[in-house]
């Protein structure tokens, strides 16, 4: 006889089986995706976190400028990108779309100025040369006003940046050899700078826009002379020789202005926007002119 089916084995004397489950399934291969996938996170989070206002500059002429590699500066201090390059509708103009850094977010305000910095051949701009290798930047001067965001770029760099000074305009029939950025001269010491050059409104003369710096605004009275020091001047005496006048070797590349002022206790100093004419050469008593004019502190 079976001995199985006399003493059969009941349910609760047969062993249990022990099913081990795994609750981390997850394997090792993930490991270094998911670690790459967490750092991009935090790198364009960061960047995001950088992001300021988008701005858009319209200028004349957009040659040389690359989206994604045309830097604005302030300072020498990177504070934004050329994101994007297109023409206007009217096709005249070439809008440059940017994205200013967070932290540089109050300079795009009303007043603002953006203007191209390209390597050019010439004293004044020398520092320029470097955009040879780098290519065209945009530098920009802050702004006071209310927040903006569309500007119209200036053709060249504004000379000078300072806010304050005084601005006069002379005019002559013919220019010369000045230029934006030839230097304005008093006994010899650079005091201004010609800001703008433009014909005059009924295109008869010249108009030449001068800025003299704060400091020195009260030297220009209601007698000033003005007068082109452009180039070299060469007298040739009997006795004396050749003498060879030149104000300074920058003049005499860019062109340049002086100035002399009368003694003249009734002369007063002048308001912006005042005309004077600019004579070719200076008259001998204008050379001797020495008023006793207090200058402004530094």
């Amino acid at each position: 006889m079976d001995e199985t089916r006399e003493n059969p084995v009941s349910s609760e004397e047969l062993p249990e089986a022990k099913i081990r489950r795994n609750r981390w399934n997850f394997s090792i291969v993930w490991v270094v995706p998911l670690l790459a996938a967490i750092v991009a996170g935090y790198l364009i989070y960061g960047r995001v976190q950088e992001f300021g206002p988008a701005i858009t500059i319209r200028f004349k002429n957009g040659g040389g400028l690359k989206v994604g590699q045309t830097p604005i500066n302030y300072r020498g201090v990177q504070i934004g990108e050329v994101t994007a390059i297109d023409l206007s509708e009217d096709q005249l103009e070439v809008v440059v779309k940017a994205r200013l850094r967070r932290s540089a977010a109050p300079i795009a305000r009303e007043g603002a100025l953006f203007w191209i910095v390209r390597p050019e051949a010439g004293l004044y701009n020398i520092a320029a040369l470097g955009t040879v290798f780098t290519g065209p930047e945009i530098e920009v001067a802050p702004g006071t006003g209310k927040p903006q965001s569309e500007f119209v770029g200036l053709e060249s760099s504004p000379v000078p940046l300072e806010g304050k000074g005084l601005k006069v305009v002379l005019v002559t029939p013919h220019l010369g050899s000045l230029r934006p950025g030839s230097p304005v001269y008093y006994r010899g010491i650079e005091v201004g700078t010609v800001q703008d050059i433009r014909l005059s409104s009924n295109a008869v003369a010249a108009e030449i826009h001068l800025f003299i710096r704060q400091r020195y605004a009260r030297l220009v009275r209601s007698g000033s002379r003005f007068w082109n020091v452009s180039g070299v001047d060469v007298n040739v005496g009997l006795f004396r020789g050749v003498e060879v006048n030149v104000e300074s070797l920058r003049s005499l590349v860019l062109g340049g202005v002086a100035f002399a002022t009368p003694i003249d206790p009734k002369a007063e100093p002048v308001r912006n926007g005042t005309v004077f004419n600019l004579y070719e050469k200076p008259e001998k008593e204008w050379l001797d002119w020495a008023p006793a004019i207090p200058i402004a502190d530094k």
